[in-house]
């Protein structure tokens, strides 16, 4: 279940037609695979019209900006998360953070034709990114991203594996890190497993059951993964500092 404060959130988006996708801690609950956050957090269109419409919501949510980067086009452009305190009383003290650009994710437009839409409590519609591009939005350094991927994936997995499609098996092959996981379906998928060896090497391990080196294949996979997430934030960190400074 969504916390009320949320609600309001995301309700206050959509009544300022405010073109954004739920995304971050949020969005893995409404995929099944709960996590505990007190931020929602949005990936938003950078258009100035886009943007004037958000300020319009953020307005109504009485939110002001509480850390560095300001609220400017420039600083979403480059990467950087904007972050917003609510103190409206349905949404009190809840944090919005806005982001617009991510590593490894696409551009918004693409984001948005991608994108999943719910139904929320009281009849609100809710976008949010899919499911591949939020796992790949979660390929951070954070120690707590990388369980969080492994349990959206596998919910997808066990939800859908008695009857997939093929891009359900596409997304399995290219995201699952659960060692057994991807054995099974490499067996039951064979020919898509070998069409996909090109993009994704350690499936040939899957395909020849060696669970051990399998499982250092994903470790060493995930800290690739994070070591190009902690390169892609090295400038903008140094530009937070500049900020911070008021150099």
């Amino acid at each position: 279940m969504i916390p009320n404060p949320i609600l309001k959130v995301l309700s206050s988006m959509h009544k300022y037609r405010v073109r954004c996708l739920l995304m971050g801690g949020q969005a893995c609950v409404l995929y099944g695979a709960a996590e505990f956050s007190r931020d929602t957090d949005l990936a938003i269109l950078a258009s100035e019209a886009n943007t004037e419409k958000l300020l319009q919501a953020l307005e109504a949510l009485q939110a002001q900006v509480v850390a560095v980067p300001a609220f400017d086009l420039q600083y979403l452009d480059q990467g950087h998360a904007i972050h917003f305190r609510c103190q409206h009383p349905e949404a009190k003290g809840m944090r919005v953070d806005i982001m617009s650009r991510m590593r490894g994710v696409a551009a918004f437009g693409t984001l948005w034709k991608r994108r999943t839409t719910i139904e929320l409590p009281g009849g609100t519609p809710c976008h949010l990114l899919s499911l591949p591009d939020l796992v790949q939005a979660k390929k951070t350094q954070r120690d707590k991203d990388w369980p969080m991927i492994r349990r959206l994936v596998e919910a997808n997995y066990f939800q859908n594996s008695s009857s997939p499609n093929s891009e359900q098996i596409a997304f399995w092959l290219r995201e699952l890190r659960t060692a057994d996981l991807l054995i099974e379906l490499a067996a039951t998928q064979p020919k898509v497993c070998r069409a996909a060896l090109k993009h994704r090497p350690l499936l040939h391990l899957a395909m020849a059951k060696d669970v051990s080196a399998l499982e250092k294949a994903l470790i060493t996979e995930e800290q690739k993964e994070r070591e190009k997430d902690r390169a892609y934030w090295q400038p903008l960190k140094k530009e937070l500092e500049k900020l911070r400074r008021g150099l």
